[in-house]
């Protein structure tokens, strides 16, 4: 049923056409250049794919937009590492909750900054009150905070350890600033899943895309998947992110116009490096939402739909929602509503009428891309936009919105025609 080529049109001819008409005035406006949106429910019956627009090949020609285009994931990666690093729990490679010090000393002796000295010029620090946890870094309560969230962090990077230009650093240099708080004692959005990352690497012995590919992507028939810099030519043939615009693939668009992350990196970052087709990330989803084993045990599947932050940290999480970038971090769920955080994004702590269902989990990727899996109501989804350059992120954040809703009412309206056909 995830074949590119499956028709969507049982679906679209029986539900509304506001997802398809919005997108498509965004495309003629020339605000967005065009998406790939793609739903299913728990058993397969009902398949939403759609691919809208055009993409412009590296030397310009443009071609309209399919659904085996190779897309850049953002942050949307986290989840697919989350997942790594699960496998990796049920393997006794690796452990939720206990002592990472042996497998990565560097987290072991990580300081937390509390300020500056009077003059400016000395970092003050202190130890780190406990270990940091598996549990912790995928939940991002590590106190491993992304240095351009917290001000106090990028002004130690930038006084002690400024990026070269040109230069290529792996996760364990490129996040090695000091802990924003002490580990589980807060939250804060950061590289946590990046360090997720590389501790599979180092208990399995292999790259994290090999890893992914032989015990994710092989089991659900997922062959067009790659980090960055994606080097496969039949890969890059369908990279939407390979144009006039962005001619080193870095995502740009993806990330607003920057791109330096990817640039910059050295190695296979589980928290932003990879690239697949919107179809094959559904697979992902599909499979949690069905929890069918292919991936990881039941068990694990509902530890990853649970609240996984202590006390301390569910207060800092709150304190991060209701600040400025606080909609980034609600990923479209509305102040109202109480959310958590489980192993892999968002978590609804309690059901909104007529959408998401109570321990929903959600993220994104970048500044375009939006994925749900709601058990309690048996469908997922990835919305996957392409931004036109220059960036503007209210037309982005209006269209994911409209995905993430307006799938649910094709979904109602589908099953209404299936019950009054019987």
């Amino acid at each position: 049923i995830f074949s590119p080529a499956t028709p969507f049109s049982l679906v679209a001819t029986v539900s509304s056409v506001r997802m398809e008409t919005e997108f498509q005035a965004a495309i003629d406006s020339g605000k967005i250049n065009g998406a790939v949106l793609c739903a299913c429910d728990t058993k397969g019956d009902f398949l939403y794919n759609s691919a809208l627009g055009q993409r412009t090949l590296l030397f310009g020609e443009r071609c309209p937009q399919r659904l085996d285009d190779v897309l850049y994931l953002a942050s949307a990666t986290k989840l697919i590492t989350t997942i790594a690093a699960l496998q990796c729990v049920e393997d006794d490679l690796l452990s939720i909750t206990g002592d990472l010090s042996s497998i990565a000393p560097e987290l072991a002796s990580r300081q937390v900054i509390t300020g500056f000295s009077e003059d400016g010029e000395t970092p003050v620090l202190e130890p780190a009150a406990r270990p940091i946890t598996l549990e912790m870094l995928l939940t991002h309560s590590s106190g491993l905070s992304y240095d351009f969230m917290v001000p106090m962090v990028a002004r130690w990077r930038q006084k002690f350890d400024p990026v070269q230009e040109g230069q290529r650093r792996p996760v364990e240099v490129a996040f090695r600033y000091p802990l924003a708080f002490h580990p589980g004692s807060s939250w804060m959005y950061g590289p946590g899943v990046d360090w997720a990352g590389r501790l599979v690497e180092r208990v399995t012995g292999s790259s994290l895309g090999d890893r992914m590919q032989q015990r994710m992507f092989s089991p659900l028939g997922i062959i067009d998947a790659q980090f960055y810099p994606v080097t496969r030519e039949d890969l890059r043939a369908r990279m939407v992110d390979l144009n006039p615009s962005d001619p080193e693939a870095l995502g740009r668009a993806v990330l607003g116009g920057g791109g330096e992350m990817n640039k910059r990196a050295q190695g296979h970052f589980g928290g932003h490096g990879l690239f697949m087709t919107g179809v094959d990330y559904l697979k992902v989803l599909h499979s949690l939402l069905a929890n069918d084993g292919k991936l990881l045990k039941p068990a694990s599947v509902e530890d990853m739909f649970t609240h996984h932050l202590s006390p301390e940290a569910t207060a800092g999480h709150q304190a991060a929602l209701a600040s400025p970038m606080g909609p980034f971090f609600r990923v479209g769920t509305d102040p109202e509503v109480k959310v958590g955080h489980g192993l892999g994004g968002l978590l609804t702590l309690q059901g909104v009428d007529g959408w998401y269902g109570e321990r929903t989990l959600t993220w994104g990727g970048g500044l375009s891309l939006a994925w749900f899996i709601d058990r309690g109501n048996g469908l997922c989804g990835v919305g996957a936009i392409q931004p036109a350059l220059p960036v503007e992120i209210s037309v982005l954040e209006a269209l994911k919105q409209t995905f993430r809703r307006d799938i649910y009412q094709k979904h109602a309206t589908w099953k209404e025609h299936k019950t009054a056909s019987k």
